[in-house]
Formats: structure tokens, sequence, C-alpha cells
């Protein structure tokens, strides 16, 4: 009696996958096809992955990557029995992961209609009702997508199976297709956002919505002879007329036909004597650079565009580098002060646009600062109107400076731990769940922009986190700051034996857990590593979503581009105390004006010389530097955008010299001097009005 022949068998032959039953071979798709001509079996890689009832029982080389034949063979029949919920045949091996789902499919036909394929550990499939889905935050400023951040192609701005978003910046968008694709390409080690640059986050929220990423080396770097033309040297003289009598790509070693290369660009020469120059002239550049030379005004941007776009990998790094550079051509921008820099930021705010009212109770600033930026209708664009309701603030035109000044001193108590000068952000729930790391960065940008005072408060830890400046400084203990943690790692870090740094780490044990750093140590050498590793936990790892939103706030304004661009400039700016007023910076704050009458400037100038005394006598007088400058500015310190106008002095001559008072104009940072015939009518008179002022404050 003859054998029955199953159906599965009449229709597929060996190079058929037992699972899926496609004979495509497409490894970008499905996986690596596999065949076992000893067992007749072939099976694509990725079906055999997300199957729901086979597992990995073996070594890496039993089997097919530690699946075993008969547990395949298992799997086959078994799924021969079930029903695809999409093509209604047989052989459906994926089920969905959520247990009250009984969709079953092939894994081809899932791809198909929108199941979800985790690449990670258990390898959980989902059906298109129970997949996992991406949604921008509450409080999100970004602004909606207009391509996809990988083809560059329009891109509809609802997140969807086909459309996802980088989970670090928000303001990547792109298509499953291109981000798979990109994926494939740079592969575990290379793949990351185009616009943010984020690795670690960015993978795992591609594996969670399904995105392959191979655990290998970028797609180019496996190329054979991928480089093989850097190793080429350019020879050939390119000059219009070329005097060489043994051809353009003759080149002598030394003399008049040595070819020279661009010094630019590298893919242009020339002989010597064809290009008219000298013998010991060893630097030339071709015409085009010559030219992009001249239009630009700067070598170095020219010589930094060219490497930059020479090892950009795609064309949206081509494109980010672009807009980069058309950025650095701004002549307000390219090696700028930061004041300067922030000063050109400043070109933002509109004054022909209503005032944004900020009402302050009391000494709430910070409470009237959250109010203002969580308002539905905040600008930051727009100029700022400060009101103090309590009675010990008068009524001036500087209330902006002194509500901003005494804002960054309230923020450096918010979302910030450490020692005065050298804060690093904390983690906090409460205010993760509020958005706060978003409104503070928001606040601070505001201040900087608006005419607030330097910051001087981040540690050193915190701006090369941010700014990555300076660059390749390794993270220590120190830059956790006085901490309970930083002490238990420091008696690690200070263990003088195998024994002292088990104890060390076993009083620490329930932190070195969170941190996922509590691991075996064979040696004493190996406390380096583990130091290493539970500081970059607490600086970085545990703080990515905060440091992300703490980001997205400094943005505000462009404030944060600006610094991450020139990093050096800001870092004074951001980490260090403003320099403490001297009778020097104070006597050059001020711009004098002379009267255009010739007969008062010999006592106008008797005048300034009063005032550069009384500036020198601080510590011997009753009042302060920074007294006098708030009675001229109503600013004790000199704000980090520089003031706006300069301060100026001018002269008032009276009739009556002795009872002349100083008079200011915090509006405009005018300071009008009377003329006195003594020094001791001067101070005198100067330490009336300005100790006048301060009492009214404190009143």
């Amino acid at each position: 009696m003859k054998r029955r022949i199953r159906r599965s068998e009449q229709e597929y032959s060996i190079d058929c996958c037992a699972l899926c039953k496609l004979n495509e071979n497409c490894p970008d798709k499905y996986g690596e096809k596999i065949t076992l001509k000893s067992h007749e079996l072939t099976v694509h890689y990725f079906c055999l992955l997300m199957s729901s009832g086979v597992y990995q029982r073996g070594e890496e080389n039993e089997g097919i990557y530690g699946f075993l034949v008969d547990d395949i063979k298992q799997e086959v029949s078994r799924s021969y029995r079930l029903k695809c919920a999409v093509c209604k045949k047989n052989g459906a091996s994926v089920g969905c992961y959520v247990k009250s789902c009984r969709k079953m499919v092939h894994f081809p036909c899932g791809k198909q209609h929108q199941f979800i394929f985790q690449f990670t550990d258990p390898f959980p499939s989902y059906c298109k009702d129970h997949s996992p889905t991406q949604s921008l935050p509450v409080s999100s400023c970004v602004s909606e997508p207009l391509s996809c951040s990988v083809c560059l192609d329009p891109i509809e701005a609802v997140l969807s199976y086909s459309v996802l978003k980088c989970p670090a910046c928000h303001g990547s968008w792109f298509h499953r297709d291109c981000v798979q694709n990109q994926a494939h390409s740079a592969a575990m080690f290379f793949f990351r956002c185009t616009l943010c640059n984020n690795k670690d986050m960015f993978q795992q929220e591609m594996l969670r919505v399904g995105i392959h990423i191979p655990e290998r080396d970028a797609a180019w770097e496996l190329e054979e002879n991928a480089y093989g033309e850097l190793l080429q040297v350019y020879q050939h003289c390119d000059a219009n007329k070329c005097l060489s009598h043994s051809g353009r790509t003759n080149s002598s070693r030394t003399g008049s036909f040595q070819i020279l290369r661009c010094m630019l660009c590298g893919s242009r020469g020339t002989h010597r004597k064809c290009a008219s120059l000298n013998a010991f002239e060893t630097d030339w550049a071709c015409e085009d650079c010559a030219a992009a030379v001249d239009a630009t005004g700067s070598l170095f941007a020219v010589l930094l565009f060219s490497f930059l776009t020479c090892c950009a990998k795609n064309t949206s790094a081509i494109l980010e580098i672009n807009r980069l550079f058309l950025m650095m051509g701004r002549p307000s921008l390219s090696g700028s002060s930061a004041k300067e820099i922030l000063q050109e930021l400043a070109s933002q705010i509109s004054q022909h646009h209503p005032s944004m009212p900020v009402v302050v109770s009391g000494n709430k600033v910070l409470e009237a600062a959250m109010e203002l930026v969580k308002r539905s209708d905040f600008k930051p664009s727009h100029a700022l109107a400060v009101r103090f309701t309590s009675s010990k603030h008068i009524p001036s035109p500087g209330n902006t400076q002194r509500f901003l000044s005494l804002l960054v001193q309230q923020l450096q108590n918010t979302i910030f731990e450490g020692p005065d000068g050298a804060k690093n952000l904390t983690l906090d729930a409460q205010a993760l769940r509020e958005d706060v790391y978003f409104d503070v960065g928001c606040l601070l940008s505001l201040s900087l922009i608006h005419g607030g005072p330097p910051l001087g408060f981040f540690s050193r830890a915190l701006y090369q986190h941010l700014f990555n400046f300076p660059r390749d400084t390794p993270l220590t203990v120190e830059d956790m700051g006085n901490t309970v943690f930083a002490d238990k790692v420091k008696k690690i870090q200070e263990s003088k034996s195998l024994e002292e740094l088990r104890e060390a780490m076993q009083s620490a044990s329930e932190y070195l857990e969170v941190a996922g750093c509590m691991r075996p140590v064979d040696s004493l050498s190996d406390k380096d590593a583990l130091v290493e590793d539970i500081v970059s936990f607490h600086l970085i790892t545990r703080m990515q979503l905060p440091f992300q939103r703490f980001c997205e706030g400094l943005k505000t304004l462009g404030v944060f581009d600006q610094v991450q661009m020139f990093p050096g400039a800001f870092a004074s700016l951001f980490c260090s105390s403003p320099d403490k007023l001297t009778a020097e910076t104070m006597s050059a704050l001020f711009t004098v004006k002379f009267s255009e009458q010739e007969e008062t400037t010999g006592k106008e100038s008797a005048v300034v010389t009063f005032w550069r005394h009384y500036l020198v006598e601080f510590g011997r007088c009753a009042t302060s530097l920074e007294d006098v400058l708030i009675y001229a500015t109503s600013t004790d310190v000199v704000p980090a955008i520089g003031f706006s106008p300069n301060p100026t002095l001018s002269f008032l001559n009276p009739l009556d010299p002795a009872g002349a008072f100083p008079e200011s104009q915090p509006s405009s940072n005018h300071l009008v001097l009377p003329v006195v015939p003594s020094y001791q009518v001067f101070k005198k008179n100067m330490e009336y009005a300005v100790c006048q002022l301060t009492v009214m404050q404190a009143i």
C-alpha cells in the first residue's frame, strides 16, 4: 500500500521555507535563508526566530543557530494545523504575544498586515490590534515634520505603523521602510538618529516598534577594499596648458615638474612650472577652491567643510553640514564671543508685539515664571513687562533685570543638586511628570536672551554632557558631588585590597544592583572599570530623559544650538561665577558724554576724575560698586548679553552745586553727574542718592 503523501510535500520543494512556504531569498525582509540538505530542510531565519512553538535549546553551532532540527520539524508539524489569519492557508507559526488574542500568521503575511515583530528576547510578535504605538509628549513644542529625515521625501505628520519618530529629540520623523533600510546598512554600531545623533534610547525604541537591527558592523565597513581609493594619490596636471614634455601624469620628486595637489580638496593638481610657482612653494589651491576662499573669506571654513562632507555617510548628514556652515557664514556668529552671539539671538525679540505681562507677588519670582511659560499664549520672542506687587519693590524700568536676576538664583534650587557654582541635574520623578526640566531649560534661555545675568552655576560634568566640551574628558567620582552615593563610590575607589573592595561593594550593593554594576571582582584592578561604570550610570544613563527635556527647553530662542556650535565661548558664562566688579571694569562700562560748550568741558573733566576716584575708594564708602551699578542700571551684575544701550555718563551744571545730587535713568542705563566744586561734595551727594535707593528697596 502506497504511503499517503501530505499536501505540503506535494506543493513545496526543499527550496521553499518549511514555515512560510515561500521560495524568496531576501535577507533584509525574511532573514538569512538556510538549507540543511542532509535533513531536506529550509527555513528563513526570521520565520524561525518568530515562531511561537520553537526555542533555542542547543549551542550556536548546533542545528540552525541553536535551533535543533527535531524541534524545527515539530514546529512545522504544529503550525501545519494552524490557519493564517491573512492568507487563510495552513502553516501559520507566528502568534500574537497577547494571550487572549488567537491570531496566527505566516511571518511574511504578518509583515504585510502591520504585525510588529520585536527582535529582542523573548522575540514577541503583536497583531495590529495589540501592537505598541508611539505618542508625542503632552508638553512637546516640536513643530510638525515636513519630510522624512532619512529619504527627505514629504511625510504625513501622524504617528502610525508606517510613520515613526525619534524618542530623544521628537523632531526626527521617518518612514518605517526608510529607518529599516538605515538599520540594515548602519547596523548596531552605527545606527542612530539622523538628527540628534542619539544612539541608546533611539535603538531601544526602534526595537520596541519592530525595527530589526543586525548585530554586526556597518555594511560599508564590510565591503571588500571599501576605502581603497583613499590610498590612491591624485597625480595629474590640470593646468590649461601643461608644459611637461613627459605628459600630464609625469611627476618628478622635486623641482619644477613635481605635481602639487590642491591643499583644500586634493582632487586637482598642477606641475610647479605650469602654475608659475617657485621651487620652494608647496601650497597651491585650484581655481574652484580659491574662488570659494575668496567668497567666504575663511580658509579654515573651506578646509573643514571639505573634510566633513567627505566623511559624511549619507545625504542627511551632508544637508546638516551645509546648514551648519550656512549659519557659520553669518559674520556675527563665526568666531564671536558669547555676548555677541546672544545679541544676535536677541534680534528675535519683537518690539512691535504686546509685551508678555508678568506679575510677581512678594518674592514668588519662580512661581510667576513657571506660570508664564505654561500659559497657552506664551511667546518667548515677546518682550517682558514685569510688575512687582509687593511694597518691597518700587516700580521701576529695571523690573525685568531684577526679575531675571532673582529667577536665576531661585532656579538653582529646582532640578539641580550639588554645591554652589558646580551643580548637576538631579533625578526627580515629580519634576519629570510635570515637565519641570523643560520649563527650567526654557527659563534659563529666556533669561540669557532677555538680559539676565550669566548663569555661572553649571558643573563641569553637566556642561560637558550637554555640549561635549571639553571633548574626551572622562567623568570622575568628584563630578557626582557631595552625595551619599558619591561617598560610597569613593570608598570603592579608595579600596587598598580585594577584601576592602568587596566590603565597599557590599555596603553599596542596593545602589549597584539598580545601576546594573553589581558583579564579581577577581582583582583590585577591577575597581577602575567598576567606578567608571557607576559614575557613567549616575551622571548619564539614569538621567537620559531629564537631559532630553532640559535640552529641549534650552533650545528656546536657539540658545542650545548656538552653545553646541561654540561651547568654548559659552563655557565661562555657564560654569564660572561672574567676575567681581572692580573700579577698572566699572569705569570702562560707562561712556562719558561731555557737553558741547567748551567753557564747561574743563569742569566736567574734573567731575570724571571725582567719579573715578569714588570708584577706587570702594570699601571706604558707604556704598558698594554693586549699589552704584544698581542705581544706574537696575542690575548689580553685567548681563550675559551685555547692556543695551551701553551705560553712559553725562553732566548737569546746577545753579547751587552744593545741593545738586546725581540722577539715574535706568531705562536707558544713563547716569547724570552734577558739576560740583570738590570731591568731598561729590562723594557726599553720590552716597546719599545711592543709599536712598537702597533704603527704599528694602522698605
